[in-house]
């Protein structure tokens, strides 16, 4: 997936969650949308390069949004809403084989008395698949990627959701989208959320798919690499 034309800057710093103030390479200081709803923790440093890109609009408050971090070995994707495209592009080139095969691809598509789910796959030859992907930013002190960064109920519902589908005879699959290329492995955050941790795994022990795959992230561009090892 391209990215669009970012502009460098330097994190001061990150508040009010959505929020963060940087500054140019001319010295000026902007206010700028911050996508991401975690605690940012590994990410968020100040006084570290950022990407931003910049948007004018009258519908919009912040011109600019936070787009990636520099974590001093690599670039971290802070917009959580990049990852959805990057799997969708991947699947519709079949660069995940777990997800190959089905013709029809749609995006947020409105299910049961949930929400929406981020992709739907459907094929005549098979069952329909809910894919939800959750962006992973969060390196551990051990090396280990993990998610989430902060207590997160919706991303509880999301498996109750999954396991749902599951009952009902379709497939539910769960994509983490590794947003950075350090650190080595996958495994849900015990020690921030162990009531998540708990639940993934009795998602999985009831029929939800668990995949992990790392990004190539770079100022230009943001692709699916390899699997990742799940440390579950």
């Amino acid at each position: 997936m391209d990215l669009p034309a970012l502009i460098p800057a330097t994190l001061l710093r990150r508040y009010q969650r959505f929020l963060a103030d940087c500054r140019l390479e001319d010295g000026q200081t902007v206010t700028v949308h911050c996508p991401n709803s975690g605690s940012m923790r590994s990410c968020a440093t100040p006084g570290q390069p950022v990407l931003l890109s910049h948007q004018p609009s009258s519908r919009r408050k912040y011109p600019w949004t936070w787009e990636l971090y520099w974590s001093g070995s690599s670039w971290v994707c802070i917009n959580t809403q990049r990852p959805n495209a990057v799997v969708a592009e991947a699947i519709a080139m079949g660069n995940i084989p777990e997800l190959a095969g089905y013709p029809l691809l749609r995006r947020e598509v409105p299910y049961g008395d949930h929400a929406r789910v981020d992709i739907f796959l459907e094929g005549s030859d098979k069952p329909p698949a809910y894919v939800e992907v959750k962006s992973c930013t969060l390196l551990d002190a051990d090396g280990v990627v993990r998610f989430p960064d902060a207590v997160s109920l919706r991303a509880r519902r999301h498996l109750q959701s999954l396991q749902e589908v599951v009952t009902a005879g379709a497939r539910g699959v769960l994509v983490f989208l590794i947003g950075r290329e350090d650190g080595q492995g996958f495994a849900p955050a015990e020690s921030i959320d162990p009531q998540y941790a708990e639940a993934l795994r009795r998602a999985r022990q009831a029929g939800v798919e668990i995949l992990a795959y790392r990004t190539r992230v770079s100022p230009d561009r943001m692709i699916l690499d390899a699997a990742e090892t799940l440390l579950l």
